[in-house]
């Protein structure tokens, strides 16, 4: 997705809008349009997990149902994300936001009146598939809108909706799943983005002015469908292998993934010679820090994968626990997130570096360390309230990673790939992430028996739950490990420099 700058394109063709003057307030709308959508999005992914026991019950859903409702959004997104923005860029970011908001809200109409889970796993992966057009084109829009002085007002308010959005997700899921609006039990927590897609469906066509990239690249579907492919032979028979009992199949599958990897390496070195438009930039990995923190955004994305699901499974099926209390428990891990995050890139990582990064490693470590001595102390009658310190140390330890990663893993990146390797850094979170759900299946599940007598089912996840939180901090220290690949410290513009490259050099960081 390439990045535009007003006085560098060329003179918009007659038929689109001109942008909008500085003076003229339409420009606003429009960020509130996909300011609101970036946040729909946001809580999509987050309200989906408190309301899982509550589709498993209701619905009647295998284990490996529950974790493809999480995993097939988290997929399909992660597969389209590069592709989404250069749809973007050639045919339009307004267009492609439009078509995107428009799918992402009839997704969510189906996933709302779902008739079973095959139909409600089917539908999230649509939903995924349109969020990977919807998001990539906010940062593009926003850029194409806002001159560059008012970019640092507009990048703090999204800033502050991220932050809103992993707060709000969980509780607004949790209030809609208690209140069982209409009888309906989970579906309004799909059911809200009717309005909220429909208005912003509306409103963004008159508002949002239309934009391109000057010369945009070409799409590489072929690199698409086997980066897809790849990940669908290794996730799939992890969800499924247990509950088949770990057939042949599943084993050649997963070997087979990685064939197909090589075969997407060697592709895309073809197409990267051919017309310099892979799906994957493979000169970018011959940079040490690039190549370690994708590492590092594929592991961390893994623990947080494996870390919410069986969080949420503890709280709600382990304890008995209301979807309500289960949402409110994680108050503390969201604001301990939110501050920690800010703390990080404006005081800490300034005058530390690398350091910071590594730290939140190990506290992030301790906080899951503390939380299985809690769950092994306190039992079945552990509290909200003596969750509370370990989810804030997990909170903070998150928050000292999450903000500063992205700078640390581009500051060695030469500027004309900085927009390719910020694509790829999401895409390849998004896929950790899906791979840590399918995971469930062996460090969650994979330790109980199928058949719990009523009695036996509150202590068998919870130790579940210890195991798959000493997965979750072996994986920690294994992040800490591959973070002294990362630079002692984040490049700095060199003063004078100018603030920002040409538009056909530069491209934004996907969310």
């Amino acid at each position: 997705m390439t990045f535009t700058q007003t006085p560098d394109t060329p003179p918009v063709p007659p038929a689109s809008p001109a942008p909008p003057a500085p003076g003229d307030r339409r420009r606003w709308f429009a960020l509130a349009i996909v300011m609101t959508a970036a946040f729909m999005d946001l809580v999509d992914v987050t309200i989906v997990n408190i309301a899982i026991p509550s589709i498993q019950r209701d619905e009647g859903a295998s284990v490996s149902q529950i974790q493809w409702i999480t995993a097939g959004y988290a997929l399909a997104f992660a597969a389209g994300l590069i592709t989404g923005g250069r749809l973007g860029d050639i045919h339009g970011r307004k267009r492609v936001f439009l078509i995107g908001i428009g799918g992402f809200t009839l997704a969510s109409a189906l996933c709302g009146l779902a008739a079973n889970p095959e139909m409600l796993v089917a539908s999230r992966i649509l939903q995924g598939a349109m969020a990977a057009l919807m998001v990539p084109q906010v940062l593009s829009i926003v850029h194409a809108t806002f001159p560059a002085h008012e970019r640092g007002k507009v990048f703090g308010l999204f800033g502050a909706i991220v932050g809103l959005g992993a707060v709000s997700g969980p509780l607004l899921g949790a209030l809609l799943t208690e209140w069982n609006l209409f009888g309906l039990e989970w579906r309004p927590i799909f059911l809200i983005n009717l309005p909220v897609g429909i208005a912003g469906l509306v409103l963004g066509s008159r508002f949002i002015t239309e934009s391109k990239a000057p010369r945009a690249l070409r799409l590489d579907l072929v690199g698409v469908a086997l980066v897809t492919l790849g990940m669908l032979m290794l996730v799939y028979p992890l969800t499924r292998g247990r509950e088949l009992d770990w057939p042949l199949w599943g084993y050649l599958s997963m070997a087979g993934s990685l064939v197909v990897l090589a075969v997407l390496v060697a592709y895309e070195r073809r197409k990267s010679a051919r017309d310099g438009s892979p799906l994957v930039e493979l000169s970018l990995f011959k940079v040490k820090s690039f190549a370690a923190g994708i590492a590092v955004q594929t592991v961390f994305g893994i623990a947080l994968g494996i870390f919410f699901l069986v969080w949420t499974l503890y709280m709600q099926v382990g304890l008995g626990w209301t979807a309500l209390r289960a949402g409110l428990t994680g108050v503390p891990f969201s604001i301990a997130v939110s501050v920690a995050a800010g703390v990080s890139v404006q005081l800490l990582v300034p005058r530390f570096g690398r350091k910071v990064l590594q730290a939140g490693a190990l506290v992030m470590a301790a906080g899951v360390l503390l939380y299985i001595w809690e769950s092994e102390r306190y039992g079945l009658g552990i509290t909200s309230w003596q969750m509370a310190l370990p989810l804030a140390v997990m909170g903070v330890g998150m928050g000292l990673i999450v903000a500063p990663l992205t700078d640390a893993v581009l500051s060695q990146v030469p500027r004309e790939h900085a927009g390719a390797a910020s694509g790829l850094i999401n895409t390849v979170m998004q896929m950790g992430n899906a791979l840590g759900l399918g995971l469930v299946s062996v460090v969650f599940f994979g330790t109980m028996s199928d058949h719990l007598a009523p009695a036996r089912l509150g202590p068998a996840y919870a130790d579940a739950f210890q195991n798959a939180l000493g997965w979750v901090a072996g994986v920690m220290a294994v992040i800490f490990l591959l973070m002294f690949a990362l630079p002692k410290r984040p490049a700095q513009h060199v003063e004078g420099a100018p603030a920002e490259e040409p538009a056909d050099e530069k491209e934004p960081a996907l969310l």
